[in-house]
């Protein structure tokens, strides 16, 4: 089963959806892991609703995080922006679907950890990262 889940990541991560970066977005936000160089970049076009209707992202970095922010991209898509500032970090962890140690969860959850803080505040994710 972890082989079809590393399948799957390499492949998000070569071929991410919703790749690239979205013209006049409704949010913009970028963020970095310290610990590993890593860096997104993710935009939204946001309906009169509240709904997400485009994703668009850009970074670089490693597989998973690439992978993440492809996966949280597809999540994203038709979600609420009040459902979407309510997620934490098993739902990006169950779509990795594989154990990760510490230093790599930070590299899944950071475009989760992007859209947070843009939408949210470093406060709210702390308390988010601080979740067991």
């Amino acid at each position: 089963m972890e082989d079809m889940y590393r399948e799957m990541i390499l492949d998000h991560a070569k071929n991410g959806h919703n790749w690239g970066l979205l013209e006049n977005p409704d949010f913009d936000h970028a963020e970095d892991n310290p610990l590993c160089g890593d860096h997104l970049q993710l935009t939204l076009t946001i309906d009169a609703d509240g709904i997400i209707r485009k994703v668009g992202w850009d970074g670089d970095g490693c597989a998973i995080s690439q992978a993440s922010a492809s996966m949280l991209g597809d999540e994203l898509v038709g979600m609420s922006m009040d459902e979407a500032r309510k997620l934490d970090k098993q739902i990006v962890l169950d779509m990795i679907g594989i154990p990760l140690t510490i230093n790599r969860v930070k590299c899944a959850t950071l475009s989760l950890k992007t859209l947070i803080v843009g939408a949210l505040g470093q406060k709210q994710w702390e308390k988010i990262e601080d979740e067991e």
